[in-house]
C-alpha cells in the first residue's frame, strides 16, 4: 500500500475489533507500518493478514494495556520491528454504565486502569522516542461523553474527561518538541463495545437508541484519524467531536 502515510510507523492499541481495527486498516492503506495491539490473539492475527493481504504491513503485538511492562514492550519492540514510531492512537477501552450507587467499585478500577491508566502508559512509553525524532502525533480516542456527563454513565465519562484532560496538559507540553496531540470524540458507534455493557438497563437503552438513528460506523472514526494525522506538519488538529447526525444527545 502507498499513501500519504508511507514511511510512516503508528501504533494502534485496541486493535482487535470497532474503531481499533478499522482505524489499523486505514493507516494500512495509507500507507504506514502499522503495530497492532490488543489482548486476543486470533483477532489479531487474521486483521494482519488481512492487511498485508492489501499490500500493507503489520506487527501483531499481544498487550495488555493495564500492564505497564507489556506497553512498554510493545513500544519497544514496534522501534525494533519497524524502525522508528511517528504515530500512536490510543484506543483500547472499555464501557462502565450504571448508576453510581448500584456500580461496582471494582468496575471503576478496571475501567481507571484501561481508560485513563492504559492510555498513560502507553504515552509515557513512546513520548521519548518521538521527542528524540522532534516529530510524532498522539491521537487519544476519548467520547462525547468526555465533553457531556449523563446519568448512568458517570463513571465511564470520568475516565473520558481524564482522557480529554491529560491531552491538553500533553499538547501544552510538548508542543516544543514538534509533536501533536488529538483527541477523538465519538457518539454512538455500532461496534462490539454495545455488547461488552454490564448493565442490563443501559445496554437495552443503548440497543433501542441504535434503531432509532443511524449510527456511526468504525470507519468513520477511523477518517477521522487519517484527516488528523495527515494534516501539514505546521498544523495540530486538537480535537474532533463526531456524532451520528441523528443523534440528539
Amino acid at each position: 500500500m502507498t499513501g500519504k502515510l508511507d514511511g510512516k510507523v503508528a501504533i494502534i492499541t485496541g486493535a482487535s475489533s470497532g474503531i481499533g481495527e478499522a482505524t489499523a486498516f486505514a493507516l494500512a492503506a495509507e500507507g504506514a507500518k502499522v503495530a497492532i495491539a490488543a489482548r486476543r490473539t486470533e483477532r489479531l492475527d487474521a486483521l494482519a493478514k488481512r492487511i498485508e493481504a492489501s499490500g500493507g504491513q503489520a506487527l501483531p503485538i499481544v498487550t495488555d494495556i493495564t500492564d505497564e511492562a507489556q506497553v512498554n514492550h510493545l513500544v519497544q519492540k514496534t522501534k525494533v520491528e519497524l524502525g522508528h514510531v511517528d504515530i500512536l492512537v490510543n484506543n483500547a477501552g472499555i464501557g462502565v454504565f450504571g448508576t453510581i450507587d448500584t456500580g461496582n467499585p471494582a468496575d471503576w478500577r478496571r475501567a481507571f486502569d484501561v481508560n485513563v491508566l492504559g492510555v498513560l502508559y502507553a504515552i509515557h512509553a513512546v513520548l521519548p522516542l518521538l521527542k528524540a525524532q522532534k516529530s510524532g502525533h498522539i491521537v487519544n480516542i476519548s467520547s462525547v461523553d468526555g465533553r457531556i456527563a449523563q446519568a448512568g454513565a458517570g463513571v465511564y465519562s470520568a475516565t473520558k474527561w481524564g482522557v480529554n484532560a491529560l491531552s491538553e496538559a500533553l499538547r501544552q507540553e510538548v508542543s516544543k518538541d514538534n509533536i501533536r496531540v488529538t483527541i477523538i470524540e465519538p457518539g454512538l458507534v455500532d461496534t462490539p463495545f454495545i455488547d461488552l455493557i454490564s448493565d442490563p438497563i443501559t445496554k437495552q437503552l443503548s440497543e433501542e437508541q441504535l434503531k432509532t438513528i443511524t449510527p456511526l460506523q468504525s470507519e468513520d472514526i477511523a477518517r477521522a484519524i487519517i484527516y488528523a494525522v495527515t494534516q501539514p506538519e505546521h498544523v495540530n488538529v486538537n480535537e474532533i467531536l463526531i456524532r451520528s447526525t441523528t443523534e440528539d444527545n
